[in-house]
């Protein structure tokens, strides 16, 4: 069944792009400046990968025997090792299936890392590039998104997951863990209260969601790992990043079981990716941010085709 808009030939479509894509390019612009004003590192790192991470309900296309990326996460991950203090990217990644207002299957990712950073160190240098794209596009630390006016002026919200959950469901994350209703509560119930006033970082995930990254050193139960909203949108995803290949090997090893049970794809183990965290990966923190979502932000616009090139999709 074909999905999608109309015709990627159509003038019409462009033309009406055109002022959303100059915002577009002028927020590239402004978060290059900002990096590279803070002593980052530009890189660029394949698009195409033989290996890509096992996550649970992330599926990365495939292209022959590779695929494309479904972030450049495993791949700056080697440069840290390789010696890389403070990297930073933007490019196109690839998720397949993914469709909707604030989803695409290829989209525009920054991704950065910082070697001697944990995750509260990433929540001021995220919000102090957030509050320069505001300021540099809006003339103010003001932005209206829908109905609703996002002021950065009076800092951000810091919320944990379990605060979350007590505030805005009858459960805690632990019980919606092992009922099955966790992303359901998040998506429909928390996440559209988020980021509506001032931008708020939603932070300590349960340790069954830590993904990618440490766990607390006082608290176990919980990874060191937050997302950032504004306007109810999930703008950013950060951690202090795991870098114990034990650790590793046992949470790969976990959703290489739980991806098959689920009928995805089985990669090849990411062999280069194990070699550099062997090797040794430095104490760092790492943030994968949505640059067409953040562009919707500061276009005012409600749906992604808005804000990116008309795409056209198919799928079975």
């Amino acid at each position: 069944m074909l999905r999608g808009y109309q015709k990627p030939n159509d003038l019409e479509i462009l033309r009406n792009l055109k002022p959303c894509l100059e915002i577009r390019s002028r927020l590239f612009s402004i978060v290059r400046s900002f990096f590279e004003a803070n002593g980052f590192l530009g890189v660029d790192t394949p698009v195409m990968i033989d290996a890509p991470a096992p996550e649970e309900y992330i599926e990365a296309p495939s292209v022959n025997d590779m695929y494309l990326r479904t972030s450049p996460e495993l791949q700056m991950k080697r440069m840290l090792a390789a010696g890389y203090e403070k990297i930073y990217q933007i490019g196109r990644c690839f998720r397949e299936g993914e469709f909707g207002m604030f989803h695409r299957v290829e989209f525009s990712m920054l991704e950065w890392y910082e070697v001697g950073a944990d995750y509260n160190d990433l929540m001021d240098f995220t919000f102090s590039m957030l509050c320069e794209i505001c300021r540099s596009l809006n003339g103010s630390l003001n932005c209206e998104y829908g109905e609703y006016k996002i002021d950065f002026s009076s800092g951000y919200e810091q919320l944990t997951v379990y605060d979350a959950f007590i505030r805005y469901s009858d459960k805690t994350p632990e019980s919606a863990l092992e009922d099955g209703s966790f992303e359901e509560i998040m998506v429909y119930s928390i996440e559209p209260n988020l980021g509506l006033k001032k931008p708020t970082i939603l932070k300590d995930y349960p340790a069954k969601c830590a993904a990618l990254s440490k766990l607390k050193n006082d608290d176990e139960r919980v990874a060191e790992r937050w997302e950032l909203y504004l306007g109810g949108v999930e703008i950013a995803n950060a951690y202090s990043e795991l870098t114990d290949p034990v650790i590793q090997r046992e949470r790969f090893a976990e959703s290489v079981t739980n991806r098959r049970k689920a009928g995805y794809k089985e990669y090849p183990e990411a062999v280069d990716f194990m070699n550099a965290i062997d090797f040794g990966i430095p104490e760092s923190a790492g943030c994968a941010l949505g640059l067409d979502r953040l562009t919707m932000i500061f276009t005012n616009s409600d749906d992604i085709a808005d804000v990116t090139f008309p795409t056209k999709f198919f799928f079975d």
